[in-house]
């Protein structure tokens, strides 16, 4: 079975989440993906950041969508970080992304940046939003989706499949074998999140999941040896 790793916003247990320094980090650390978050700023760019505001993870503060591009990239995103838009991400790292949208006006201007960059094999797409799934389906022919969920039951698996997604991502704090069997029987892949610890990766392997997304870059050199 091909395990995959994917860093949390980078590498966000030891570098500032969704920076270009994280991301980096997390392509040499050999992560198989690097999962990040988008959101739109005042004049329209796709914005790295996981929040809608700034506060926590800059020396900003106030929400993104009160504020310009110029005026996020002022702001120190850790370790004297700038905040990145999604396109310096393609180009900062090689590695496979997934790309977690918050709404249908970030799906759409997603839409434009997968199509004008050719991104359907390398982009992965993510949401807790199932209309925001079923707005970049719509909007991107072939693109390979995921439902996320926190707090769920079984339903979550109907909820991806009526979305067209083809993952689920989920709290591993939460997963239940009644979940896996019944996203198995849908022939829905299933990533847990977020696994930071050796208990945490046991189950995952135990549970036969098709990848866990992490904070840190060791789960890579030791998933493979976690029965």
């Amino acid at each position: 079975m091909n395990f995959l790793t994917i860093g949390h916003r980078g590498v966000m247990g030891v570098e500032p989440e969704n920076t270009l320094r994280s991301f980096v980090a997390a392509e040499q650390a050999g992560l198989d993906v690097i999962e990040l978050d988008l959101h739109l700023s005042k004049d329209g760019a796709l914005v790295v950041m996981h929040d809608t505001e700034v506060d926590r993870t800059t020396d900003g503060t106030g929400p993104i969508a009160e504020q310009t591009l110029d005026e996020l990239r002022a702001l120190d995103a850790g370790c004297g970080e700038r905040v990145p838009v999604f396109e310096e991400v393609l180009d900062g790292v090689r590695a496979p992304l997934q790309a977690e949208i918050k709404d249908v006006a970030a799906a759409r201007a997603l839409a434009e940046v997968m199509h004008h960059r050719d991104l359907v094999a390398r982009v992965e797409v993510s949401s807790f939003h199932d209309e925001a799934i079923a707005e970049i389906a719509r909007l991107v022919p072939g693109v390979r989706t995921a439902l996320i969920g926190s707090r769920f039951g079984p339903d979550i698996v109907d909820r991806a499949v009526a979305a067209g997604a083809a993952t689920v991502c989920l709290n591993i704090r939460r997963l239940t074998l009644e979940v896996v069997e019944h996203a198995r029987k849908a022939d829905l892949k299933i990533i847990g999140w977020v696994v930071n610890t050796q208990d945490h990766l046991r189950l995952v392997r135990a549970l036969e999941l098709d990848g866990a997304t992490t904070d840190y870059p060791e789960i890579k050199r030791t998933g493979r040896f976690t029965a």
